[in-house]
Formats: structure tokens, C-alpha cells, sequence
């Protein structure tokens, strides 16, 4: 069973959610992200995504364009993140790590050479924006080959046909985008997010994450009690730049956010 399965098994048997926090490997200086890793699973996190720096991320909000703008600062490559991973195995060998980037990083390094090296070091799954899964047939096969999960997003928009397709392809979990637009929009509509996730139910019995729009604590516990997952990315990158210049409080910020999360999420058990 892998990482992912194993975690996914585990909160449904505790009536609780995964919480997958995102930040962009490199932000805002490349010594600053393992301890940071370390840091958010103590705080609750169930399973790690880690953004890999990408100089045109075209479905990133400013917030997140902003963190890979400064990881770049420093040439943080995917090399670099799969170092990062390493370095992480070392003290932590269950939280499951799902690296979120674009295709053309992944294509440089050739997709056998990344999938060796993504597996060695304990990558357990690739969310790439822009590989559809029509288009992605010769990567998802090695990904599986090597038990890595390719995770597809669906969005507001998806038809159901859509929604078929790419349930037949992932595995790990579902991302549903629940907005329109890019990261680190607002105005997230719970009731619409309960009906699309009911949806995406009948199409796959892989887990559902829901990710977009979850800001705080009110916001992470009401898309809990539909969802498999929350995952939260602008609300951490924000403290992140916030605090650039001081990486304990950059911990403690996000650790506090992380924290009032996991208390309101597991306040009214599945």
C-alpha cells in the first residue's frame, strides 16, 4: 500500500480529513523548506505538497507567483527539490509528499530519469497543471510503474464525461479546484463545493481533495465535513512572504495556522 493509501486509510478509520498544506520548494531561501516540512506535520499536516519553481506558473495567483519568483532568486531546481526530499526521508518516512509543478521541468530531466529519481527519494505523487491526462499517457504509465500517484484536478466547469475520464486515470486522490480562476481567489461557496464533490463521488472512489479559496479555520472545517482532504496553499505562501526575513517566525505562523485548522477539522468527527 503506499504512503498516500496507507494515510487516506488511516483518517477514514479515525473519522478525520487529510490536511495538505502547500509551499513552493525554495521559499524564500532553499535552507528554510525541510525544517518548514518538518515543522507543518507536527503541526497536523497529513500529507505534504511541495511546489516546484516554475519562471511561468500560468495558473498561480500573485501570491504564489511571488513565492517561485523567489525561489528562482536562488536557481532552485528540481534537482534541487528532489534533494530536499531526500534530506526530509531522513527523519520522516510515513508523511506522504506530492510534488505540484509544470510539465517542462519534468520534461527536461526526460520522465524515466525523473520517475527513478522521484521514486528513490520518496516522492509518492505529481500533480503537473498543464499535462492533461489524454496527453499524458507515456509519463503516467512510468509514474505507476515506479508507485508514483498521478493526481489530476477537476474543476467547476468539469462534465461529467470529463470527470470520468480523468478519474480513470488517477489514483492517490482527486484535486478538485473548487473556483474559478487562479490561486488565492476568495468567495468560496461551500454548498456548491458539497454538491460537485457528491459528483465526483459517483465517478471514482478514489479520495477527494478540495483545494482553492480555504484561508482559515471556519473555511478548512466546513469543506472537511465533505471531503477527503483540505489542502491550502495561498493562506500558507502568504505567511511565508510575510515573514521572509525571519524563518522562525515564518514556522510559527504557519504552524499556528495549520494548527487552528486541525482543531476545527477534527471538531465534528466523519
Amino acid at each position: 500500500m503506499s504512503r498516500l493509501s496507507a494515510t487516506f486509510t488511516a483518517l477514514k478509520a479515525e473519522q478525520k480529513t487529510a490536511l495538505i498544506p502547500f509551499i513552493t520548494a525554495g521559499d524564500p531561501q532553499p535552507y528554510v523548506t525541510v525544517g518548514l516540512m518538518h515543522d507543518m506535520v507536527d503541526a497536523g499536516a497529513s500529507i505534504l505538497e511541495l511546489g516546484i519553481p516554475f519562471s511561468d506558473p500560468m495558473a498561480e495567483g500573485p501570491v504564489i507567483q511571488a513565492a517561485c519568483e523567489r525561489a528562482l532568486e536562488h536557481n532552485v531546481s528540481l534537482t534541487d527539490v528532489l534533494g530536499m526530499v531526500k534530506e526530509f526521508r531522513t527523519r520522516d518516512a510515513e508523511t506522504p509528499i506530492v510534488l505540484m509543478g509544470y510539465l517542462n521541468p519534468v520534461e527536461v530531466m526526460g520522465y524515466q530519469r525523473f520517475a527513478d529519481a522521484a521514486a528513490e527519494v520518496g516522492v509518492d505523487g505529481l500533480i503537473l497543471v498543464d499535462l492533461p491526462p489524454e496527453e499524458g499517457d507515456e509519463l503516467i504509465r512510468i509514474l505507476k510503474e515506479k508507485q508514483i500517484d498521478p493526481i489530476f484536478l477537476l474543476a467547476p466547469t468539469s462534465t461529467d464525461a470529463r470527470m470520468q475520464m480523468i478519474c480513470d486515470q488517477a489514483s492517490g486522490f482527486v484535486y478538485y479546484v473548487s473556483l474559478k480562476g487562479v490561486t488565492g481567489a476568495a468567495n468560496l461557496d461551500v454548498d456548491a463545493v458539497v454538491q460537485k464533490v457528491k459528483q465526483i463521488r459517483t465517478h471514482t472512489g478514489v479520495p477527494v481533495g478540495v483545494g482553492f479559496g480555504i484561508r482559515d479555520a471556519e473555511s478548512a472545517a466546513k469543506v472537511a465535513a465533505v471531503a477527503d482532504a483540505v489542502v491550502v496553499g495561498s493562506a500558507v505562501v502568504n505567511r511565508v512572504a510575510e515573514n521572509a526575513d525571519n524563518p522562525q517566525k515564518i514556522s510559527q505562523q504557519v504552524c499556528e495556522l495549520l494548527s487552528s485548522m486541525r482543531q476545527a477539522m477534527d471538531k465534528n468527527p466523519k
